[in-house]
């Protein structure tokens, strides 16, 4: 009987993911800029930046204001403890790489400031729909959605008394609230005028040399010559750096949170106000660094034509992705885990079809678990492994933001197709994550 209600729950759990346009337990993630106020483009850079949305595979954890304005960047000028004798991060120049020690001080650095500034509490409190202008309390709307939980099993004040009840909290706790992440993007840039005058003053001494050795003048004409071809490109290439924070939550937290934190629409004013400001000052509260990743590639060109802000927006949105794609593989909790979206036989097997593709790093090197997210009898999910599958060639779907209007190759497409090469049966609402999930059981 048991093993027949965790096939019941299952099939629902499908059945529910697949009508409610495949909702899903996600990541959630915040992010941010460090703004360099000196740079020429600084301005440029930060608008761009604001426009760039929540990357849709996650749930959009960006902060705002109680006033509803989105916090887009932190100055460079906040940060202490990268630099001995001045404030700032370590910071990537045109000929200069950052090695993995300036990495691990900038990571360190970014991580204090968000600690003092309070984020992990901003992360919680917007978890909980709090708002000191129009929702002054708790609730678990958000954890209902994000988990697609019912309402009776979010009953706070029942939690301590069943056990279920107690057991989805900590699920939420472990698949939700403790897979929340902040993104600190530090964006430096190489400007054409940056590249030309390091190509003109080899140019210049190669020519000199040449002309040293010639008797003629020649080679220093041909380096005037590329120097004006240099200054004549426009635009510049990004650097990014992006350091990737996850908030401290476990059950040690959780408890502490619900039995001395908690309130809600019923809990006298007084007594509210009391319990927010004992929150707000635990020092309890705390997210912590786990990864880098370091994008640059001197070959990025567009093909389209842009005005100055959209360029740069571009550039931006796929400087940062290429980060996010490499992060997922490089820290396991931060995968993503997208749902198979269609299934068509081809008459040479099984083809899915998967709302992901070149933003998310897909090649046709990639190999990717199909899992299966199963309750068990007291409301914790968990994932089984079913099938691998990996990407058809010619098929890994261009979804870079602007590449349909440059009309890359794979940009008419819809989807990447993957095709099984080892394993059972594959079902809609299955899920499919890239490499091995080490969270799959038995």
């Amino acid at each position: 009987m048991k093993k027949f209600y965790a096939i019941l729950i299952t099939l629902t759990l499908f059945s529910i993911s697949y009508a409610q346009d495949f909702k899903y337990m996600r990541s959630s993630l915040a992010t941010l800029m460090v703004l360099h106020e000196e740079d020429s483009f600084a301005l440029d850079m930060e608008n761009a930046f604001a426009k760039i949305p929540c990357p849709e595979k996650y749930d959009d954890h960006i902060l705002r204001t109680d006033g509803g304005q989105r916090i887009t960047y932190v100055s460079n000028k906040e940060f202490t403890g990268a630099q001995k004798k001045q404030s700032g991060l370590i910071k990537a120049k045109y000929g200069k790489t950052l090695n993995a020690k300036e990495i691990e001080k900038n990571g360190k650095a970014i991580e204090n400031y968000l600690n003092s500034v309070g984020v992990a509490q901003m992360f919680v409190l917007k978890w909980f729909g709090y708002n000191a202008q129009t929702h002054p309390y708790f609730d678990m709307e958000l954890v209902k959605e994000r988990g697609n939980y019912n309402a009776t099993a979010f009953d706070v004040d029942m939690a301590s008394q069943m056990a279920r009840g107690l057991a989805v909290l900590e699920d939420a706790g472990e698949q939700l609230i403790g897979n929340t992440y902040m993104l600190v993007n530090d964006m430096t840039y190489v400007t054409a005028e940056e590249k030309a005058a390091a190509a003109k003053v080899a140019l210049n001494i190669l020519g000199a040399i040449f002309d040293g050795m010639s008797g003629g003048n020649s080679g220093r004409q041909l380096a005037q010559t590329a120097g004006k071809i240099a200054d004549s490109y426009t635009g510049f290439k990004v650097k990014t750096h992006s350091y990737l924070y996850r908030l401290d939550w476990n059950d040690s937290i959780a408890a502490v949170f619900y039995s001395q934190y908690w309130f809600d629409q019923n809990t006298p004013a007084e007594e509210a106000q009391k319990r927010y400001q004992a929150m707000i000052a635990d020092p309890m509260w705390r997210i912590y660094y786990v990864a880098h990743e370091y994008e640059y590639d001197s070959k990025s060109a567009l093909k389209g034509k842009y005005d100055r802000g959209e360029f740069i927006k571009t550039i931006c949105t796929r400087s940062m992705d290429k980060n996010i794609a490499a992060l997922q593989l490089k820290y396991e909790d931060f995968k993503v885990k997208t749902p198979v979206f269609d299934i068509v036989d081809d008459g040479a097997g099984t083809v899915l079809a998967a709302k992901i593709g070149l933003k998310e790093g897909i090649t046709e090197n990639s190999s990717f678990q199909v899992i299966q997210p199963v309750m068990d009898e007291d409301g914790r999910t968990k994932y089984k492994y079913v099938a691998t599958v990996k990407p058809i060639k010619g098929k890994i779907w261009d979804n870079r933001y602007n590449a349909a209007e440059e009309k890359e190759e794979g940009s008419e497409l819809n989807f990447t197709s993957l095709r099984k090469v080892a394993g059972g049966s594959i079902l809609p609402g299955m899920l499919i994550v890239e490499g091995k999930y080490r969270k799959v059981v038995e």
